[in-house]
Formats: C-alpha cells, structure tokens, sequence
C-alpha cells in the first residue's frame, strides 16, 4: 500500500524521476518534488532543494515534515554533475573528481542521515537509492564504438558501487528501528543516445533493448510500500538481463 504516504523525490523532475511520480501518484501516494529549478509550493508538492547544499536539504526535511508530520519514503534519485562529467578516464582532473563524489555521493550521506532520524523516531519508513548496473559489474567499453567518444564516466562506477554498498551499511544499522533502505539500479535507459550507441547495447542485452522508466518506477513503488515490509539491504537490478550474462 502507498496510500496517503508521505514520499519524497529528488530530482523528480527528470526523465527517470518524472516517471517515479506519475506511478507514485497513481498509487494514491502522497509526492514531494525536491528539485533544483522549481519554485517552492507545498501545496503541490514541489520544493526547491539543492542536494549538494546542506542547508537547502535541511529546508527541504523541515518544510516537509512542518506540512505533514510525517515523511514515510524518499527517493533518491536525483544526478548532479559538473560540466565535465563524461571526460575519458585520463583526462579528468582530481577536482573534477572529488566535485563529482561530492555532489553525487556525499549529499545522498547527508540527506540519508536527516530522513533516518525522523524515520527512527517513527519507526517506520522505507528509502530507495537509485543507482546503476554499473555500480555492480565492469564497463563494457564496445557499446561506445563508432558513438563519436562517448564512454562512462569513470566516477559513476566509484559513486553508484560506493551508494549500494552504503545502503546495505545503512540497512543493517537501521533495521532496529523497523527501517529498510534498498537500492534500485537500472541498466541502460533510452533517452535519444546516438543511434550505434542503442544498437550496440541492445545487441548486449537479453531481452535487446535498452529500458524505460516506465521498467523501472513500479519496482521502486514496491520498495515504498507495506508489500516489501521485510525487503531491506537489497539492490533490484532492472537491467533486462545485462548483468547475467
């Protein structure tokens, strides 16, 4: 059930997070939208929040839990990044680095650490961290011939491995307190990529092709919701069997 739970999104205004919400929504649930570019209305839901900014993640917590009383689930999935992100390995620079595990990993501590304590104080919560199919195997690097230098980001492997193991960490420590905290990690998501991109990974995966967000939002609902009640310290790979093979 996901009636009238109060759940958090970041970055819900996204190609993946948008997706999240309409299906939550359908659920009766009850949504926050913590997103960068919006302006705040409570009343529909929409906060602005920066995840990289303490302060602004603080602002988010207590305008939610003034409005409610109560924050039931969050999803994090929002994906900040620099202007660089998507450098090849050799040339990305120590600061660009740090900046990335910063953005990316270091908030998703921060946010988690605030929710828990008002989680812990109900007893009761459920948190999804949304990380990737390569955050548990190796790069395939033939999906990026003739892409006109695509490649992964060397950081997302290091941030989306660091996050899954984080939320088994987090899930054994809360899990007194009734809490469960799971990962969800996609494997390859349409979005338009260049055309011998797609081509290329379909090739790779079992049921050849590439995902939607529509494969992967019913998952998360479900890790929201009472029917996981004794799901925690998990990672669902949503990957139409890229990571069996």
């Amino acid at each position: 059930m996901l009636s009238n739970k109060v759940i958090i999104i970041t970055g819900g205004s996204g190609l993946l997070g948008a997706e999240i919400i309409s299906y939550l929504k359908k659920k009766k649930a009850i949504i926050i939208n913590a997103e960068i570019n919006v302006q705040t209305n409570i009343e529909d839901g929409i906060v602005n929040c920066d995840i990289t900014n303490d302060k602004s993640i603080e602002d988010l917590i207590e305008i939610v839990y003034s409005k409610h009383g109560k924050i039931d689930g969050l999803v994090n999935n929002a994906y900040p990044r620099t202007k660089d992100w998507g450098n090849k390995f050799e040339d990305v620079t120590p600061d660009s680095w740090r900046k990335n595990v910063d953005m990316q990993m270091n908030s998703i501590f921060v946010i988690n650490q605030k929710v828990l304590e008002i989680m812990k104080k109900q007893r009761n919560g459920s948190i999804v961290n949304v990380t990737s199919i390569y955050g548990v195997v190796g790069n395939d690097f033939t999906v990026y011939d003739n892409t006109d230098g695509m490649t992964s980001p060397a950081a997302y492997s290091a941030i989306k491995g660091g996050v899954i193991n984080f939320t088994r960490y987090l899930a054994s420590y809360y899990g007194k307190y009734n809490l469960r905290i799971n990962c969800v990690s996609p494997g390859g998501i349409f979005n338009h990529q260049n055309s011998n991109f797609v081509s290329n990974f379909e090739k790779k995966v079992p049921l050849q092709r590439m995902g939607s967000p529509k494969d992967i939002a019913p998952s998360i609902g479900l890790l929201l919701s009472d029917e996981a009640s004794y799901i925690t310290g998990q990672n669902i790979i949503i990957d139409g069997g890229w990571t069996c093979i």
